[in-house]
């Protein structure tokens, strides 16, 4: 079923065994001088061990003053060589072949960063670092295509099977290449040849220092999606140039950091969004053409590879929700693959915030390197109050390393909150991976108790050694003065489908549940108003999963009124006051009441000093999101 995939490709002298790649994607695992550490070494091998036909590592950048990251590799220099060359060592113990990108952020960084200014093509500053860019000189740029082949000169002393040069996602050579933000009128820019002599002259040079033998990918935007970028028919016409100029394979992505869904796309957008664009490419070129885009599922790949769009498949987020995604296509085991649901919470959140990369649904991302689950030493019997992301996940890990492991929810369904958070549009996936959690459950024979709350008294007559609080949380009630003589829901119940609204619906809280919410009532034709007392609505949300959220809202005609505070409901109507002043918001047929929730531990009290041992976890110690409770949830699971 899965022959195009699991096809061997040759590129240039680079033998893959698979079709299945993994792109470069920011963790900030290296040490801040861009030497490697254990954690980035592990992280790479897990996935070679994964079953990875080729690895891509992220940015290696060709100088310092080029990082876009705090802590990214680098090869400017030849002492940062011994650590890298380590980490091919590692990962050529298996099948996959690893490719070293190598790049310079240009003006796409800031002094925070590179403590200088960046540098670009023309003065012009990116849109999202806002630094007005120092313009290079010819010297410059000359100096620069030398160390662009340095480094690919580094890359092949350390033992890469080859380099990636990122042309891409706005970055330096996708400055120069574009007319959008490249307006020199020297050599360097101008027509299409000009704007090319840059990527031109730093593949001569690399060829010059590696040889013809060394294969060199090629990454480039299809589509930068900004106005003024380059489209499809510019990069085709790239694309001859670069084949001509003897690239051996084509990665084809989209987007600039003026367009940053182009780049890490969101839940929102479709599975392989943008395989139209390495289609187009691979009509003009004869070398291999890589697509990428929301790929998700090996069966995507496989029917991407047989409909003749793209000769391999980039799946990024994919391979952090679950490295070992190949062995299990192979194996047929698809129930078993944990797919990504393109939150961006642990992926983009967290590397914006400056931190290590993390994936929701795999706590072991960047932890490789010191996670061994082992038998557990002391057999216990365990009882799990809850049964949200965070109990099932302490429940899976704990029962499989031997404990007698019990779940008790007082519901009839598991998945807690995380359940309710793949109602909304574009959030269906999630509800993927409680499915896995449940199969998980059932593979290491846990007890599991539905519609059953676990009580003082079920824990005084069973005696379990230790108890795990999950319990999560509930909404805040709050009291609004006329709100008895309406109809008044909470965000939790409509979601779960327990209630039925009106046709005009008011939303009281503008988080993250009441905005979602508001969008899914929207989209089954409720006229919705959200009301939020603060200046901005969904702020917990990652930039770009809340771009298209606030347009889906618009296009649904959803009327949102921030800096709003709701003081009463009358007989005429919702009163808010906005700046002390009062406003009549109009009559609604339903009253949805989304402005937080708090934790639910009160069993945690009540079992104080009658368990040998009592452990609280997710929202039930503070609210938090589903991120921190999975992990939390692991590590009491390996822990315990």
């Amino acid at each position: 079923m899965l022959k195009k995939i699991f096809s061997p490709i040759k590129i240039g002298t680079l033998e893959a065994s698979n079709r299945l790649v993994v792109p470069a994607m920011v963790v900030n695992y290296c040490n801040e001088d861009g030497t490697a550490t254990e954690k980035f070494i592990a992280y790479h091998e897990a996935k070679a061990k994964g079953g990875w036909g080729i690895i891509i590592t992220e940015n290696y950048a060709v100088d310092p003053k080029g990082k876009g990251f705090t802590r990214i590799p680098g090869l400017w220099d030849d002492s940062q060589i011994p650590g890298h060359r380590e980490l091919t060592k590692r990962v050529h113990q298996y099948a996959s072949k690893i490719v070293a990108q190598i790049y310079h952020a240009g003006r796409q960084t800031n002094h925070l960063v590179i403590n200088d200014q960046p540098v670009a093509p023309s003065p012009i500053p990116c849109p999202a670092n806002q630094e007005i860019p120092h313009e290079l000189t010819v010297t410059e740029i000359q100096q620069l295509v030398k160390n662009f082949g340095d480094c690919a000169r580094r890359a092949q002393s350390a033992g890469f099977d080859g380099v990636e040069i990122h042309g891409g996602h706005g970055y330096l050579i996708a400055q120069f290449m574009s007319s959008y933000s490249n307006k020199r009128t020297d050599e360097y820019g101008g027509n299409i040849y000009n704007r090319m002599r840059f990527p031109l002259e730093i593949l001569a040079d690399i060829k010059k220092k590696v040889g013809n033998d060394f294969p060199i990918f090629f990454r480039i935007s299809g589509d930068e999606l900004v106005p003024g970028g380059r489209t499809i028919e510019d990069t085709k016409a790239i694309a001859i140039l670069l084949e001509d100029a003897g690239v051996n394979v084509l990665h084809i992505s989209a987007g600039a950091y003026g367009a940053m869904h182009g780049i890490i796309p969101p839940a929102t957008l479709a599975h392989g969004w943008i395989t139209d664009l390495a289609a187009e490419v691979k009509k003009v070129v004869d070398i291999p053409v890589i697509t990428v885009g929301r790929i998700n599922d090996p069966l995507l790949a496989e029917s991407i590879l047989r409909s003749g769009k793209a000769d391999l498949v980039s799946m990024g987020r994919a391979s952090l929700a679950d490295p070992n995604m190949p062995q299990k296509a192979l194996a047929g085991k698809f129930d078993e693959i944990i797919q990504c649901i393109g939150c961006l919470q642990g992926c983009v959140a967290k590397i914006v915030e400056g931190k290590a990369a993390q994936c929701i649904l795999n706590p072991t991302l960047g932890r490789e390197w010191e996670i061994t689950i082992k038998p557990a030493e002391h057999k216990k019997k365990i009882f799990i109050a809850g049964g949200g992301p965070a109990g099932l996940e302490a429940a899976i890990l704990a029962s499989q390393r031997g404990h007698e492991v019990h779940v008790f929810e007082k519901s009839d369904k598991l998945g807690g909150q995380f359940y309710l958070a793949s109602i909304p549009p574009s959030k269906g996936e999630i509800a993927g991976f409680i499915a896995w959690q449940i199969k998980q459950l059932k593979k290491f024979n846990v007890n599991i108790h539905l519609s059953r709350e676990l009580t003082k008294e079920v824990v005084d007559l069973e005696k379990p050694d230790t108890v795990i609080v999950a319990t999560g949380s509930r909404p805040i009630a709050i009291a609004i003065p006329g709100m008895e003589n309406y109809h008044t829901v909470t965000a939790q119940d409509v979601l779960m489908g327990t209630v039925t609204t009106g046709a005009r619906v008011a939303i009281i809280g503008g988080g993250l549940v009441g905005s979602e919410t508001a969008n899914h009532l929207a989209n089954h034709g409720k006229n919705v108003t959200i009301i939020e007392m603060m200046p901005a609505i969904a702020v917990d949300e990652p930039f770009s999963v809340r771009e298209f959220l606030l347009k889906d809202l618009a296009d649904k005609g959803v009327r949102i009124l921030t800096n709003f505070r709701v003081q009463k409901i009358t007989a005429e109507g919702l009163v808010a006051a906005k700046f002390d002043c009062e406003e009549n918001l109009g009559k609604f047929d339903t009253i949805v009441i989304a402005v937080g929730v708090k934790a639910v531990n009160e069993l945690t009290h009540e079992l104080a000093g009658k368990v040998n041992e009592i452990i609280t976890i997710g929202d039930a110690t503070t609210v938090r999101k589903a991120l921190e409770a999975i992990h939390e949830g692991f590590n009491t699971g390996i822990a315990i």
